[in-house]
């Protein structure tokens, strides 16, 4: 039996903990508090909104651009679709 540890085939990125979803829930709430109470709150909600949803995707690419572009492979490779029997 092998006890040592193996060194990872294949690696996990997380992206780093960001505010911009919650200052987008933010703006959303402050476009929605504008359509009940005062329009500049819907007003302010929406640029707040669409500042963070940009800059949070802009965040998500460039963590994608970071990541390497192949990975080593140790296993085979699994076909997509089973092999068919063959007909008599």
């Amino acid at each position: 039996m092998d006890d040592r540890a193996h060194e990872p085939t294949e690696l996990v990125y997380i992206p780093e903990p960001s505010w911009y979803p919650a200052l987008a829930a933010f703006g959303l709430a402050g476009i929605l508090a504008g359509i009940f109470v005062w329009f500049p709150y819907g007003i302010i909600g929406a640029v707040v909104a669409v500042v963070a949803i940009v800059r949070m995707f802009r965040g998500g690419v460039g963590e994608v651009e970071r990541m390497p572009r192949r990975q080593r492979l140790t296993t085979a490779v699994l076909p997509a679709v089973p092999p068919r029997k063959p007909s008599p």
